[in-house]
């Protein structure tokens, strides 16, 4: 099934609150219901994007706060040119771990730069694109960080951060969503994955019925 002119969703949160699992049952969900759906992330949703994914959160050695936010944005202008415009204009649905917010939480209060430099960089980046709707998972900062350690995974460069850097992120994440709430949609994510999902499919519910399909 085709959505005219695509239908854009992403999956905001800092590490450890749960966006793969949740971007996980979207997909299935959609797929049951007959939609064609591109599932993708940032960084890293295109062969180009791996490398960028590597310099940034595998590399040995510092990168300084600008040229982390710079790599950030050439990523994703690669991945909307080359993977997400073109689904889009195919009628599917795109669901990405992550899109630019993640750049102004984490790049921008993060790292202490301009919020607002930082945002419009990664809108020159994709020429304006922005989802239809946007899916912030909240959690506090310190149980996003006990999450990271239950997996046993080595933690990437970033997961590495002191906890205010997650606070800071957290924080300016809520800000991005009060000033756009049609856009975003919050979820609690201190409740058990069903719970949260069933949040989630009914405001993705509401979205599908507003577009003509």
């Amino acid at each position: 099934m085709a959505i005219r002119g695509g239908l854009f969703i992403s999956f905001e949160g800092i590490d450890g609150v749960g966006k793969s699992t949740q971007a996980d049952l979207m997909e299935q969900y959609l797929e049951g219901r007959g939609f064609s759906v591109l599932r993708t992330l940032e960084p890293g949703g295109t062969e180009l994007g791996q490398e960028i994914r590597h310099l940034l959160l595998h590399r040995k050695g510092e990168v300084s706060a600008r040229s982390e936010a710079l790599l950030y944005a050439a990523d994703r202008a690669h991945h909307v040119a080359s993977k997400i415009s073109p689904a889009l204009a195919a009628g599917n649905v795109v669901i990405t771990d992550r899109f630019l917010d993640s750049s102004v939480a984490y790049q921008g209060a993060g790292r202490e730069l301009d919020l607002t430099e930082v945002r419009n960089l990664s809108l020159w980046a994709v020429n304006n694109l922005l989802p239809d709707l946007t899916v912030l998972l909240d959690l506090e900062a310190e149980l996003a960080a006990k999450r990271r350690v239950q997996t046993g995974q080595e933690p990437d460069r970033l997961e590495r951060e002191k906890i205010e850097f997650f606070e800071a992120a957290r924080n300016s994440y809520l800000e991005l969503a009060k000033a756009e709430p049609k856009r975003f949609f919050v979820v609690d994510a201190n409740q058990e994955p069903s719970a949260i999902w069933s949040q989630i499919q009914r405001r993705l519910d509401e979205v599908l019925e507003s577009k003509e399909l």
